[in-house]
């Protein structure tokens, strides 16, 4: 048995959570033939043979979006079986126009009323004996997000497939009756009877690509096209809406006999929210404090914590099962660690006041193959007992863990006779988390250990440590971090609020000159800036279509997240207000380039009106949920897999090979500086240098970024990756003004190639892709350049010529934000149709 079910609704009617309830893990996704848009297909659990085609979200057949072009494509071309169509019983009047389309296609149609146990708990009747009557299908009651009467639902499709056709019950007036039936008879004789009905409507509608697809001639379009008129004339409207209004006159009529509203006139819970979140004045505030709070649990809380253990245990040197042991070295460590940090302060301070400590410092070097404790020791004492004693009071430099920031720190004599005691209970030698509770090594210990074993290489060793493990663990670090961000995204949009921010933010784009129809890409674009720069083909006016695949990427993608992450953690003390300001710099950055695009000739015009559908609020299930967060996910982890690995590999290549004392080869740590990367970093580091960091290594891992946006934080681990953590590294090569000038840069500048790729084919012209790519690297620069040169005011640090192209840039922006334009008097508010 072989059956096809195609599943059509409109967007937020529950179809996606059916598919997903009906195939479970048996799941195909791809792209429809020829375009963007995703494709999922999957087999119907405990049914051999039968496949499920999820169809994108859809309001008509009418062929406005792409989307709508997809399904009626598939529908015509393909043919399935069956149509499994689902409906929101909470929305059932707007539902119901796509199914008066499909149950004219002439192929058998099964209604799944969704979301009926909210329909009982409001307390309204559907009446589905009389309404499956008058439509002429079976109607199944189901609830997706519970599961119940789905598979019922299912099984009656099978049924349907093999046992019944569909025949339109409703009729039109009698002039488009008329017509109707002679467009039949002229041109679609030799079509099969059940398919001849919804390509005379479409006819009749003057639907242009129905009509070209069935290559009718120019006489036949001329005698048909006075039956046309003549309904046109005698109902006094054009013929697409004729057929529209008649069909939601159909609809009302089936209201009234079908369905019994309980509290009709009163406010329902979700517009009773709305109230409140998509106000005027609460609207914004609201959606700031929940996205704060999204980048807080996930940066900083439950995300942070898990990207420590991926960082420091999966990728670092191990970890505690179950956290064994972790309380117990946890305090030895800490002791230790305050012990040594006077020890070696004390020593440092001997050495600026001239203290010879040469050999004390060979004799505490545990890293040393001729390390002995009890020579230590020894050598300790004797730093006690004589040198020290005169120094008195010892001030030294110390960096804060949590900030990584330097500070000055002074410890008495008797600090040091208490640390010396301490550090020699432990033999001079940090304690082993081995020795506490149950260990479990990380990924770069076993592997070092089997290439130890194999007695590999140093090259090949340094190869598959420094540059796969230590670049690609860089990134796959984040993966903890990074699913907590999508779990929550997820949550948002499938609660339905994000569909409410939207509408808010229309508002504030409008003011702008952005519709609100550009926030639909810009929410997509939090997981992946190509589906996001893809979504823009929704917005029908060109100019802003255009400018918003330009802007699209200035939010932060799931790749951009890493390399936040890392700067915040590394520079800013983990700070949850920089991962989230990154965020509102997108916003921002967004809203100041609409506005001064929307004052050049290129995109000067009105926004087109904004309609959004608000679904109502509802707790979506976990395993929706889950899905959504893991699809982002793997997607991740696999371009970690493939891009990022050969990107790190090449990395490392140009980084420990170059020219050292006159010949080629690999090169030590401190010959770094010397290599292909280093040569290739110089060349262009100067670029960046009013930026704040004017070093070859972030020079090149901007340039890399380009590849994937993840490359910054594997080239970042690999070229700081040396002595030391790669934290600490960092938090000395960057102040905290140079490393958010860093971040702000690498967030607004070019995406990444496969973005580029996906800007190229939207704005199908290279010219308009050269200038995308262009204004996004200049405004990435000069935004750079004010935070580093203005920042710098306030350290008193001045740059003058900095400074002045810093205030040249900023006036010039301060202009173009408020330099007057016409515009026209069209409609300004925005309309929401809610549930």
């Amino acid at each position: 048995m072989n059956v096809r079910i195609a599943l059509a609704g409109n967007p937020n009617c529950g179809k996606t959570t059916l598919f997903n309830a009906l195939t479970g893990s048996n799941q195909f996704v791809g792209n429809w033939p020829g375009v963007t848009v995703e494709k999922k297909e999957g087999k119907l659990k405990k049914h051999d043979g039968v496949i499920v085609t999820d169809l994108p979200g859809i309001y008509s057949l009418s062929p406005y979006t792409l989307e709508e072009v997809v399904a009626r494509n598939y529908l015509i071309g393909e043919r399935p079986d069956v149509i499994l169509n689902i409906v929101d019983g909470t929305n059932l009047e707007r539902n119901l126009y796509l199914t008066t389309q499909l149950t004219e296609l002439g192929i058998p149609v099964v209604i799944a009323v969704n979301m009926m146990d909210v329909v009982a708990k409001n307390g309204d009747k559907i009446n589905v004996a009389e309404l499956s009557r008058e439509l002429g299908c079976k109607i199944v009651e189901i609830s997706a997000l519970k599961g119940t009467g789905i598979m019922t639902a299912a099984e009656e499709a099978i049924k349907a497939a093999q046992n019944s056709k569909t025949v339109p019950m409703h009729t039109f007036s009698g002039a488009v009756e008329h017509a109707i039936a002679h467009i039949e008879e002229e041109v679609l004789h030799n079509m099969p009877e059940e398919q001849q009905r919804w390509y005379a409507i479409k006819i009749f509608e003057r639907d242009t690509k129905a009509i070209e697809s069935l290559g009718v001639d120019e006489a036949s379009l001329a005698h048909i096209e006075n039956d046309i008129v003549a309904a046109e004339k005698e109902l006094d409207d054009d013929a697409e809406s004729i057929i529209t209004n008649e069909r939601y006159v159909y609809i009302a009529n089936l209201m009234k006999a079908c369905y019994k509203k309980k509290n009709a006139g009163k406010l329902s819970t979700s517009d009773k929210i709305d109230k409140i979140v998509t106000s005027r004045l609460l609207g914004l505030p609201i959606f700031a404090v929940i996205m704060f709070l999204v980048y807080y649990i996930s940066m900083v809380t439950i995300g942070s914590s898990a990207t420590d253990w991926a960082n420091d245990g999966l990728f670092g040197d191990g970890w505690h099962l179950f956290g064994i042991g972790s309380s117990a070295y946890g305090d030895v460590a800490d002791e230790y660690g305050e012990a040594a940090q006077i020890v070696n302060g004390y020593i440092e301070f001997a050495g600026e006041k001239g203290v010879d400590t040469e050999e004390l410092t060979a004799a505490l070097d545990t890293e040393s193959e001729d390390f002995d404790a009890a020579a230590a020791k020894t050598a300790l004492d004797g730093f006690v007992n004589s040198e020290a004693k005169d120094l008195g009071d010892a001030t030294y430099t110390v960096v804060d863990e949590e900030t990584m920031a330097d500070e000055e720190v002074t410890s008495s004599y008797d600090d040091l006779k208490d640390a010396v005691e301490t550090y020699e209970k432990y033999d001079c030698t940090e304690p082993d988390p081995a020795d506490y509770g149950v260990w479990v090594p990380g990924v770069p210990v076993l592997v070092e250990n089997a290439l130890d074993a194999a007695n590999c290489a140093d090259w090949l060793k340094g190869l598959i440590l420094d540059g796969i493990v230590a670049g690609v663990g860089a990134v796959l670090g984040f993966v903890p971090q990074m699913l907590v961000l999508f779990l929550l995204l997820a949550f948002l949009e499938a609660c339905g609020y994000m569909a409410r921010i939207a509408f808010v933010l229309d508002r504030v784009f409008r003011k702008f000159g952005l519709s609100g129809k550009s926030f639909i890409p810009m929410l997509i674009g939090t997981g992946c800036g190509v589906p996001g720069i893809m979504a823009s083909r929704t917005i029908e006016n060109d100019r802003d279509r255009k400018m918003t695949i330009m802007t699209t990427t200035f939010i932060p993608c799931g790749a951009k997240v890493p390399f936040i992450s890392m700067v915040a953690g590394a520079i800013f003390g983990g700070s949850a207000m920089i991962a989230t300001s990154a965020y509102f710099v997108g916003m921002a950055a967004i809203i100041v380039s609409g506005i001064m695009l929307k004052k050049t000739k290129m995109f000067a015009g009105d926004p087109a009106p904004f309609v959004m559908e608000l679904p109502a609020y509802h707790l979506p299930t976990l395993l929706n949920v889950l899905r959504s967060m893991w699809e982002r996910g793997w997607s991740f982890i696999k371009k970690a897999g493939t891009i990022i690995l050969l990107s790190t590999i090449f990395v490392w290549f140009t980084t420990y090979f170059g020219f050292a004392d006159g010949h080629f080869g690999m090169l030590s740590e401190e010959q770094i500086d010397s290599s292909i990367l280093a040569v290739i970093g110089n060349a262009i580091a100067w670029i960046f240098a009013p930026l704040g960091w004017g070093n070859w290594q972030a020079a090149v891992a901007s340039i890399t970024g380009l590849v994937a946006k993840e490359n910054i934080v594997g080239t970042l681990g690999i070229l700081y990756g040396g002595s030391g953590s790669v934290y600490g590294n960092l938090a000395q090569a960057f102040t905290q003004i140079s490393g958010y000038s860093f971040l702000v840069f690498n967030l607004l500048c070019a995406p990444c190639f496969a973005a580029i790729g996906a800007i190229k084919r939207e704005m199908n012209n290279a010219k308009w892709t050269w200038f995308a790519i262009g204004y996004q690297c200049v405004f990435a620069y000069v935004v750079a350049l004010m935070v580093n040169q203005f920042g710098l005011l306030f350290t008193g640090s001045i740059n003058v010529i900095g400074t002045i192209a810093a205030l040249a840039v900023l006036v010039f922006i301060i202009y173009m934000l408020f330099k007057p334009y016409k515009e026209s008097n069209t409609l300004k508010t925005n309309v929401k149709i809610s549930a």
